[in-house]
């Protein structure tokens, strides 16, 4: 702006200022958001009481680590292990993300058996991609991976599978391990091009670069909703360890029939 004498002045407009000030105010307010989201996206193992006598962070060595992801995987532990033999909730790996139902916390429950041979962890939730690492760093981080065995179940839907001949109707099951598993899996391998992903690639990857023995059992099935037949896929890939817990691989019929009811209700309100 120009005075009469000539004199050049600067433009002062407070409107300006009090945009540029709006916009920071939002900005900050945007990240506050952010931090929050992220914090509230971590994933945390809650234990239900101390891991050693001295309140260690680390569970006394466990020989067995037995992961269930899915919920015909899921399913089949509880239906077939849990119930037999002696076991305890020992803890909790909680997280939250979009697939999450309202506010709460989803929670994969951790279970030990009496003589500390086996942690079985049931993951029947949604683990979303970012939080993969986070949840497979959470767990590996509490176990003592020295002559460690991982086990993982899971389940997937047979159409996702690719092969030149079709795979039936009845559920088939297909493997992955590391290198360092040298026992040789009760099934045949993922045939290429498949790939696994998820929480059992997160899983394996870390045994991978970490040399744990691991090994990945995938089912492929055209149920829409866990039953009998899908379930009992699995008991090939768990019979070793049930002879070494000393279990009988049996179902118990009256969870079973629980199951396959609560599925059957589920599967008729979205037909």
């Amino acid at each position: 702006m120009a005075t009469f004498f000539g004199e050049v002045l600067s433009v002062f407009s407070r409107a300006v200022e009090d945009e540029e000030d709006d916009e920071e105010e939002e900005e900050e307010e945007d990240r506050d958001i952010l931090r929050a989201l992220e914090d509230k996206r971590q994933v945390r193992v809650r234990w239900s009481s101390p891991l050693s006598p001295g309140g260690g962070d680390r569970l006394p060595r466990c020989p067995h680590l037995l992961l269930a992801v899915g919920p015909t995987a899921s399913r089949f532990v509880s239906v077939y292990l849990l119930s037999r033999g002696h076991w305890d909730t020992v803890g909790q790996v909680c997280l939250w993300n979009e697939r999450t139902v309202g506010s709460e916390e989803a929670a994969c429950v951790l279970h030990r058996d009496k003589d500390n041979n086996v942690l079985v962890c049931l993951v029947d939730c949604f683990v979303a991609e970012d939080q993969l690492f986070q949840w497979t760093e959470q767990v590996m981080g509490c176990v003592d991976t020295t002559g460690l065995q991982v086990t993982v179940l899971s389940d997937c839907p047979a159409a996702e599978y690719r092969t030149a001949e079709p795979l039936g109707a009845a559920p088939v099951l297909r493997s992955l391990h590391t290198t360092s598993h040298k026992e040789a899996p009760c099934c045949p391998p993922v045939e290429l091009p498949n790939l696994v992903t998820g929480l059992p690639a997160a899983v394996l990857s870390f045994c991978q670069l970490h040399h744990i023995s691991a090994v990945l059992y995938q089912s492929y099935s055209d149920e829409r909703c866990p039953d009998s037949s899908s379930m009992e896929v699995f008991r090939p890939a768990v019979s070793r360890l049930a002879n070494a817990l000393g279990l009988d691989l049996s179902p118990n019929v009256d969870l079973l029939r629980k199951f396959i009811s609560q599925a059957s209700v589920q599967s008729n309100l979205y037909i």
